[in-house]
């Protein structure tokens, strides 16, 4: 392992206080792992963290002129496998993860924090440009915040699948009783424990198991796999439902029985690991001009912008509604994720991002 806990989504914001100058293969990565010596990141882990942002950003421009196929195509594809990507690596980076007083603490600066200060604000925009009625419900997470939620039960977890005798079959069991039951939008619970699988694979995952996905042949069949995963859902994205994809209803809300549901959340839960390992394997596994990225940042602002871009209607506009239209809303979302990752957006959102929480708590 070449990463900590902290060097996902929502912890790799932690890795951005080291000196702006200093080479991003070598900054200190001590935070969180329990006093272990500090490991240089990985830039495969980076690379991948990077792209899949900008598909995230792309995902939510697309929804926005969904009447446009290629558009629909795109976003069904993308849901598909970017956020069990995240997961993926979240995990794998959460390996060391112990519940100490300190590493608590980071934890809660890396995730519930940002968490309260971006649903608050997230949802005050939503009532200021859109429809959404004033209501900021800190158990309810508005569009994107509900990731930080999740991180931060998945982490408190990682020492009860750690001790886990078949831990990616627990969890892929709770995942899928989950759908079974009624459990409300509080908390987000069925994306939380729907996704669940991925997270608890990337704690299972083996380095020797990424080396795998850099083999040339891996990467030609990556590339094919994932080529034939968009035609394929091309064709087949008009029968289908997009709440299937966002892991957020029952299997009663899909109005399908429990057999049924269960077998269309295996069917996602397989395809999202095979699309995952196919995008782990065509990403660029050296160090690039991205490699490192502030990727925590580019997720929480980036809806800002893609809010705004419906609440608007900007996106009718007929001109946009035209495969010309949708392409550039995919250039411009992955254009403006990658500025929102740079310095001088991070000196001025640092305050909400990383909010400094250590006058909350005593030394001891």
């Amino acid at each position: 392992m070449t990463q900590t806990p902290d060097a996902a989504i929502a912890g790799d914001a932690a890795q951005r206080r080291a000196p702006e100058h200093a080479s991003k293969a070598s900054q200190a990565q001590g935070a969180g792992n329990g006093g272990a010596v500090p490991r240089a990141r990985d830039p495969h882990l980076d690379n991948a963290k990077f792209i899949a942002i900008l598909l995230v950003a792309t995902g939510h421009g697309m929804a926005g002129v969904d009447e446009v196929p290629l558009a629909s195509a795109t976003y069904y594809f993308l849901y598909l496998f970017h956020m069990p990507v995240f997961v993926v690596i979240c995990g794998y980076v959460s390996k060391r993860f112990t519940l100490t007083d300190g590493n608590a603490v980071k934890h809660v600066r890396s995730t519930l924090a940002p968490y309260l200060i971006f649903q608050t604000a997230y949802s005050l925009f939503a009532w200021g440009f859109g429809d959404r009625p004033f209501e900021i419900g800190l158990l309810n997470p508005y569009y994107i915040t509900w990731f930080l939620l999740a991180l931060f039960i998945w982490r408190i977890s990682t020492p009860l699948w750690r001790r886990m005798r078949f831990p990616v079959a627990v969890s892929v069991v709770v995942a899928l009783l989950a759908f079974m039951s009624d459990l409300g939008g509080t908390l987000d619970l069925y994306r939380i424990l729907g996704l669940m699988p991925f997270f608890v694979l990337g704690l299972v995952l083996r380095p020797e198991m990424l080396e795998i996905l850099r083999r040339t042949a891996v990467r030609v069949l990556g590339a094919v796999t994932l080529a034939a995963a968009f035609v394929g859902m091309y064709v087949a994205y008009p029968h289908m439902d997009a709440r299937w994809v966002r892991w957020t209803h029952s299997n009663a809300d899909m109005g399908v029985g429990e057999v049924t549901g269960t077998a269309m959340r295996m069917g996602l839960l397989l395809t999202g690991l095979v699309l995952a390992a196919a995008f782990l394997a065509v990403v660029p596994s050296r160090q690039t001009w991205y490699t490192g990225m502030a990727t925590l940042y580019t997720y929480l602002l980036h809806g800002f912008f893609t809010r705004l871009f419906t609440f608007t209607g900007w996106n009718e506009a007929d001109w946009l509604n035209t495969v010309p239209g949708v392409l550039l809303v995919a250039v411009v979302c992955c254009v403006g994720a990658t500025l929102l990752g740079t310095s001088p957006v991070r000196r001025v959102t640092r305050w909400a991002v990383e909010p400094d929480i250590r006058p909350l708590f005593s030394k001891q």
